[in-house]
């Protein structure tokens, strides 16, 4: 056995090296650096015969060894003493280093339209683009280059790349945080990459050794120990032959007994074929193989559990009788061990066990991390590899809520070592960004491979509708997935009717087809209200108030809210029902404030109960129903009616200003399909109403800033109005001289 395992080391210490082999001197380092064959640990060496010390080479005359304390220095010319070509990275002023800043440099959202430009004509939907559709538009061909805003993102990735520092990118789904990952991949160097082999250590089965060399080295040594074992057991198998010959021979010449002879050669048959399972045991097993990768390795490990994350090692059911399989043979990577010198990208980064993550920031602080089994019960729990290289740069990313619950060292880690980046989800509406969303719809068409070329009338919609869902005056969205939703089910339409082109038609067919589930809820829900007649559009009702939701991100419902004053049987109190949540609760709290300064009446003895009706099983949350909520309460402590043709939504200071909410473009729509004539919306809000053509004629938006305007709209009657609306001026100011309240917009209203 020791013959052949000297053997199998002098095929694999030609094509590799151990750091731990190199003696730390000065005067070398450089030299052991540029060769190419160090380890990423300094403490593991290298399966030398089993020797952690030293490597026995056979003499050629095959008797005594020969000592070999340190490997031969590599020739300035890349051929080692041994034979083999050793790659030599490229120098600072290569050309390729010269090509990794240029790549750099150009990222993204640099990069300019290949197409005429009037520049008169730049405030029309395709920033004065002069084309007839997306065939004429020039896709690059580098993911770096198709990342559209995020510019703030951007220069982080391009500072982290060429650092090589971590980056947590926090924000909504879709705006291009996994894009702006695997964009990183690309620039990072590619001359570094490693392939990484594990060895049988014959000391002890459970502690492989591990080994690293430079890419493309691994499939050459593998296959060289294959062939070696190849060529012994021919040899085996020939001796084998001819001493089972010799034995039957003697048994049935000599002998003369033919059944000891088969017994005796059947003996010899297992004899050899147990021993030669000793042989394959020594070929390596080569775990990470970067041989065909032409970029720096890029690994999603979003949602991986800790065996597909850290590493494993395969149970082993025959672990005794000679039918065991080699613990090295059994070793599997994980996604932090493919990703080395290249970008693990972990999205929803908070969905990781604890353990994981913990695990994880030691890899990071360690760049290695050595395989083990990951479950107690499997005979992979007593296997614990060497360090195994992981110097990977790590893209975290998650919604917002990911920071609640992602482990705070693990965070530290990556901020203290990195950045931290909030992805934006709207951008500035300016002709060179509409330039981009339209090179952006080349992309996905290009990309699909199956779409037909889009015009430039079906172009300018999908950029409409880009600002509508940004529900931000004079803001693009940058929820760049769900927006390429819309490409590419307008693209399917176009496609079914054997369109050449995708026309504007097409977009709007694909914009009722590609609604959401939210949506089709919301309209599913209004179309039953008016099956059962609980929708009222007309009329004055005392205590009623049609208020306006959302549902999800891009549907609105409207959701009345009712009041009722009773006597009380105790101290007098305001009930909310509906399932209100934490903040629904202290909007009701805020309108009381309001009403009890308002109201003549004592209301002390007296209960106010408010009901938002037919919330759902999800109840109600947000701050967008308190002019609502103020409206139903004030109408029914008066007395007087409120109009049933109109819908509100604001948010209500204790003072009585109306503050601005969110999703109002939504709400309108479906106050609209409802059949109402009216709508009340915060007056700052007014910029980001986008409505859809057909809906503009059938309401009427009324801005309002204070809660006397609300009621001056809403109530009915002149005398008992006017009164009203007096007295509450008298109390909270009037209306702060119809100033506009510039404040952060709330939540959305009732979900």
């Amino acid at each position: 056995m020791n013959d052949d395992t000297n053997t199998d080391e002098r095929l694999a210490d030609g094509e590799e090296r151990s750091s731990s082999d190199s003696r730390p001197e000065a005067d070398d380092s450089e030299e052991q650096r540029s060769s190419g064959n160090r380890t990423q640990s300094g403490d593991s060496e290298g399966p030398q015969s089993g020797d952690d010390r030293e490597s026995e080479i056979p003499g050629e005359a095959g008797n005594g060894t020969e000592r070999v304390d340190d490997p031969p220095a590599d020739d300035p010319d890349g051929i080692d003493e041994w034979g083999d070509e050793v790659p030599t990275p490229s120098g600072p002023d290569s050309d390729d280093e010269s090509d990794e800043e240029r790549s750099i440099d150009d990222l993204g959202s640099d990069v300019e339209i290949d197409a005429e430009i009037d520049e008169d004509a730049e405030d029309d939907l395709l920033g004065g683009l002069r084309i007839d559709s997306t065939a004429e538009i020039e896709v690059p061909d580098r993911l770096v280059d198709q990342v559209i805003g995020q510019e703030h993102a951007r220069d982080v990735v391009m500072k982290a790349a060429k650092q090589r520092r971590h980056v947590m990118m926090i924000g909504s789904p879709g705006t291009g945080k996994s894009m702006l990952a695997k964009a990183m991949s690309e620039l990072l160097p590619k001359e570094e990459l490693q392939d990484v082999l594990v060895y049988h250590n014959p000391d002890d089965g459970n502690e492989p050794k591990v080994r690293t060399v430079p890419s493309g080295k691994g499939d050459q040594i593998v296959e060289a120990h294959k062939e070696e074992a190849r060529k012994r057991n021919q040899m085996r198998s020939f001796l084998m032959w001819i001493i089972i010959a010799i034995v039957l021979g003697y048994s049935l010449i000599i002998a003369g007994n033919i059944l000891l002879g088969i017994l005796a050669a059947g003996i010899i048959y297992l004899a050899f074929r147990y021993g030669s399972r000793g042989s394959d045991a020594m070929i390596p097993n080569l775990i990470v193989n970067t041989a065909e990768q032409q970029t720096a390795p890029f690994e999603d490990a979003t949602g991986a559990h800790a065996g597909a994350l850290l590493g494993d090692v395969r149970h082993d059911p025959f672990q005794s009788g000679g039918m065991e399989t080699p613990s090295h043979d059994r070793v599997e990577p994980g996604a932090i061990h493919k990703a080395n010198k290249g970008v693990l990208f972990v999205d929803e980064i908070n969905t990781l066990d604890v353990r994981s993550q913990q695990h994880l920031m030691t890899a990071i602080q360690e760049g290695e991390f050595g395989i083990t089994g990951q479950s107690e019960r499997s005979s992979g729990a007593m296997v614990q590899t060497e360090p195994v290289p992981c110097d990977f740069v790590m893209i975290a990313a998650g919604n917002l809520d990911a920071m609640e619950n992602m482990h705070p060292a693990l965070r530290s880690r990556i901020k203290g070592y990195g950045y931290e980046v909030y992805m934006d989800d709207t951008i500035e509406d300016t002709p060179d960004m509409r330039r981009k969303y339209a090179r952006f719809i080349a992309q996905e068409v290009e990309k699909d491979g199956r779409l037909p070329h889009f015009t430039d009338d079906a172009i300018g919609e999908v950029i409409l509708e880009a600002r509508r869902r940004a529900g931000r005056k004079d803001h693009l969205t940058l929820k760049m997935r769900n927006l390429g939703g819309l490409v590419r089910v307008a693209g399917d339409i176009a496609r079914a009717e054997d369109a050449d082109y995708t026309t504007r038609d097409h977009i709007l067919q694909a914009k009722g087809r590609s609604r959401s589930i939210e949506q089709q809820l919301a309209d599913d829900y209004i179309q039953r209200r008016k099956d059962y007649e609980l929708q009222v559009n007309e009329g004055f009702v005392v205590g009623r108030v049609n208020g306006l939701a959302v549902m999800g991100e891009d549907s609105g419902i409207v959701l009345p809210v009712m009041a009722e004053v009773t006597p009380s049987q105790g101290p007098g109190e305001v009930i909310a029902t509906g399932q209100l949540k934490e903040m629904a609760q202290e909007a009701v709290s805020n309108v009381s404030a309001i009403i009890k300064k308002f109201s003549d009446e004592d209301i002390t003895q007296k209960d106010i109960h408010i009901q938002f009706v037919q919330a759902g099983e999800g109840g109600v949350d947000g701050d967008s129903a308190s002019i609502t909520v103020a409206t139903a309460v004030i109408s029914a402590l008066e007395g007087v009616g409120v109009d049933q043709s109109l819908a509100m939504t604001g948010s209500l200071s204790v003072r009585g200003d109306v503050l601005p909410v969110g999703g109002v473009t939504h709400k309108i729509e479906a106050a609209a399909k409802t059949g109402m004539d009216r709508i009340i919306i915060p007056e700052a809000n007014l910029q980001d109403v986008m409505i859809e053509d057909e809906y503009e004629e059938m309401v009427e938006i009324i801005p309002v800033s204070h809660i006397s305007e609300v009621l001056d709209v809403a109530l009915e009657g002149e005398p008992e109005k006017d009164s009203l609306v007096d007295r509450l001026k008298d109390i909270t100011g009037s209306a702060l001289d119809k100033q506009s309240v510039n404040q952060g917009p709330s939540s959305p209203s009732p979900q």
